[in-house]
C-alpha cells in the first residue's frame, strides 16, 4: 500500500548538507593558511626598517624571524594531536583568535623585545591553525580525487600569500612596518566569520601528552638557540653548547616518551610509513630554499645593493608569482603525469635554480637575480600539494591532524633551521658576500640529497588513494 503525507517523503541526506558547506571549510582552511604563511614572508624585507626602529643586531633580526618560526615548529605536533582531539574547526577557531590578538601586539610593540615576545605569541596560534587547515579538508572531502583538488587550492593560499607577501610588505614598510602585522588582522576576521558556516567537527577523547610536549619544544628550543646565538658568539661558546646539550637530550627524551606513552602525542608507528617519512624530508628541504633564500635575499638586496624595501619586494615577484599562479593547474598536471614525476620535476627545477645562484658573481645585475629566483618558485606548486595529498591518503581520518603536525613541523623546522643557519654564516668572519654563497651551497646539496629520496615515493596518481 503507498504511504502518504509526510512518511512519502526521502529520507535526508546527512551528507548533503556536509557537501554544503564544503565551500566554507575549504575557504577558512585557505584563508587561515594565508594568514599564516603571509606573516612569514611579509616581515623579511621590513627588517632593516625595525632594525632602525628598534634597535638590534642580526641575532635580534633573526628572533623577530625565528621567534615565531620556533614556537610554531615547536607546538605543531601538539596542535596535530589537540586538532585530532577537539576537532579541526575549534583548533583553528582557537589557533585565529590568538593570532589576531597577537598581531595587533606587533604591531604596537614599542621595543624588540616586546615584538619577539608577541612573535612568540603569533607562533602559538599558527601551531593551532596549521594541523587543523588540513584537518578541515580531511574531513570535508571523503573521496581522494576530491580532497586532492581541495588540497591544491589550499596551497594555492600558500602561494598567494608568499607572492604577495614581500611585495605587500614592501608598499607598507614605505608607510610604517607596523602596517604589515596590522593586515593580519583583518584577514584573519574573515575566517573566523567562515568558520560559523563550517561543520564542526566530533570530539575524540584521549588524554593529552604533557611530557611529550614539554620534550620537543626543549629539543627545538635548544637547537634553534643555539645555531642562533653561535652565529654571535662561535659554536664553542658555553650557551651554544648548553643549549645544542639539551636540543640532544629533548630529543632522546621525546623519542623514548612516544614510545612507552598510552596515548603519545606523535605515534611512532606512523614513521613506518615510507610517505609520511618522505613527506618529513621533502618538507624540511623545500622550505630551507622556499623560506630561507628570501631572508637571504631581502638582507643582501638592501644591505649591499642598497634596494628600498619596495624595490626589495618586487624583485621576489618572479619567484612567488609564479607559485601562486600555476598552484592552480598542478593539480590537473600531477593527474595525468603522476605525484612521483612532479615531485621529482620541483626538486630538479630548484636544486638548478639555486646552483646558478650559487656560481653567479656578486656584481651580477639585480634583474638577473630576481629571474634566477624563479626556478626556486616554480618547484613550489609541484612539490608540496602532490606530497600533502599523498601524506593524507596514507593515514587515517581520525590521524589526520598529527599528520598534517608532523609535515608542518618539518617545514617549519627547516625554516627555522635555515634562517637560523643563514643568519649564522652572513654575520660569519668571511664576510657577507661569501656567506651567501655558502648558504645557496649548503641549501642546493640538500635539495638534490633529498632528490635522490623519492623514486621510494610509489606511483600513487592523484585519484587512486591505493593505487602504487
Amino acid at each position: 500500500m503507498p504511504t502518504t503525507g509526510s512518511a512519502a517523503r526521502p529520507a535526508a541526506d546527512p551528507a548533503a548538507g556536509t557537501r554544503g558547506r564544503r565551500p566554507a571549510a575549504l575557504a577558512a582552511a585557505v584563508t587561515g593558511f594565508f594568514v599564516i604563511t603571509l606573516d612569514a614572508t611579509i616581515v623579511n624585507v621590513a627588517l632593516p626598517s625595525i632594525r632602525a626602529d628598534l634597535g638590534g643586531g642580526m641575532a635580534g633580526l633573526q628572533w623577530v624571524v625565528d621567534g615565531y618560526t620556533l614556537v610554531f615548529a615547536a607546538l605543531l605536533l601538539s596542535a596535530g594531536a589537540l586538532t585530532d582531539r577537539i576537532g579541526a574547526r575549534r583548533s583553528l577557531t582557537a589557533g585565529l583568535a590568538v593570532f589576531v590578538l597577537a598581531s595587533a601586539a606587533c604591531g604596537l610593540a614599542p621595543g624588540l623585545g616586546v615584538l619577539v615576545a608577541a612573535r612568540f605569541v603569533q607562533g602559538i596560534g599558527a601551531a593551532a591553525m596549521m594541523p587543523a587547515t588540513l584537518a578541515l579538508i580531511r574531513a570535508a572531502y571523503d573521496d581522494p580525487a576530491e580532497r586532492a583538488r581541495a588540497i591544491a587550492v589550499w596551497a594555492m593560499g600558500g602561494a598567494a600569500a608568499a607572492a604577495s607577501g614581500p611585495v605587500v610588505g614592501g608598499l607598507l614598510t614605505e608607510v610604517s612596518w607596523p602596517l604589515i602585522f596590522f593586515i593580519n588582522v583583518p584577514v584573519g576576521a574573515a575566517a573566523l566569520l567562515l568558520l560559523l558556516c563550517a561543520t564542526a567537527s566530533p570530539l575524540r577523547k584521549a588524554p593529552f601528552d604533557w611530557a611529550g610536549q614539554l620534550a620537543a619544544v626543549a629539543a627545538m628550543g635548544g637547537l634553534t638557540f643555539g645555531v642562533i646565538e653561535a652565529g654571535a658568539a662561535g659554536f664553542t661558546a658555553p650557551r651554544v653548547l648548553a643549549s645544542l646539550t639539551v636540543a640532544v637530550a629533548g630529543t632522546a627524551a621525546f623519542l623514548l616518551i612516544e614510545a612507552r606513552a598510552a596515548h603519545p602525542m606523535v605515534p611512532l608507528e606512523l614513521f613506518r610509513d615510507r610517505a609520511v617519512v618522505i613527506a618529513v624530508a621533502l618538507g624540511f628541504a623545500f622550505m630551507v630554499a622556499f623560506y630561507g633564500l628570501p631572508f637571504l635575499y631581502s638582507l643582501y638586496f638592501q644591505q649591499v645593493r642598497g634596494l628600498s624595501p619596495m624595490a626589495t619586494g618586487l624583485a621576489f615577484v618572479p619567484m612567488l608569482a609564479v607559485a601562486s599562479l600555476l598552484t592552480p593547474v598542478v593539480a590537473r598536471l600531477v593527474e595525468r603525469i603522476g605525484r612521483r614525476a612532479s615531485i621529482t620535476a620541483g626538486l630538479l627545477v630548484m636544486s638548478a635554480g639555486v646552483a646558478v645562484l650559487a656560481v653567479l658573481p656578486a656584481a651580477a645585475p639585480v634583474w638577473l637575480v630576481a629571474v634566477l629566483l624563479f626556478p626556486v618558485g616554480l618547484g613550489g606548486p609541484l612539490i608540496m600539494p602532490p606530497i600533502t595529498a599523498h601524506l593524507l591518503d596514507s593515514v587515517p581520518a581520525h590521524r589526520a591532524g598529527v599528520a598534517g603536525g608532523i609535515l608542518n613541523t618539518a617545514r617549519q623546522v627547516g625554516g627555522a633551521l635555515a634562517i637560523a643557519v643563514f643568519g649564522a654564516l652572513l654575520a660569519g668572519p668571511a664576510g657577507f658576500t661569501a656567506g651567501v654563497r655558502a648558504c645557496l651551497v649548503i641549501t642546493c646539496v640538500l635539495l638534490v640529497a633529498t632528490t635522490a629520496a623519492t623514486p621510494l615515493l610509489g606511483r600513487r596518481r592523484q585519484g587512486a588513494a591505493h593505487a602504487s
